[in-house]
């Protein structure tokens, strides 16, 4: 499974890394949107692909604050956890873009601001 927010520059490559019956899961456009493609191109591979957007997943400002509660509440019983790549003071936070956008960086990182 990959989950691709960047877009456009990294779509070819998410489609070609997934495994056979892979599903595809592209949530935004960091850099720019995706262009038309053939639908047949999924078929290599029988790749599932899907462009899911909140407004269907959430009704209302209730039901987010009850799915927002639902993912702390998996964090804090340790059924999901978040891989930090690398802390930076806040003083540095532009080497962090560098990093990230250099691709030198894996997991989150995170920007100390104290």
């Amino acid at each position: 499974m990959v989950y691709d927010g960047v877009g456009k520059d990294t779509f070819d490559e998410s489609i070609a890394s997934l495994r056979r019956r892979g599903t595809m899961v592209l949530y935004g456009a960091a850099s720019g949107p995706v262009p038309a493609f053939e639908p047949t191109k999924l078929a290599v591979g029988s790749i599932f692909f899907t462009r899911p957007s909140l407004g269907d997943f959430v009704a209302n400002r209730l039901e987010l604050i009850w799915r927002a509660n639902e993912v702390f509440a998996a964090f804090r019983r340790g059924d999901m956890q978040v891989a930090i790549g690398g802390r930076y003071p806040l003083a540095s936070a532009s080497q962090a873009h560098i990093d990230l956008e250099g691709r030198k960086t894996t997991g989150k990182l995170v920007i100390q601001v104290r």
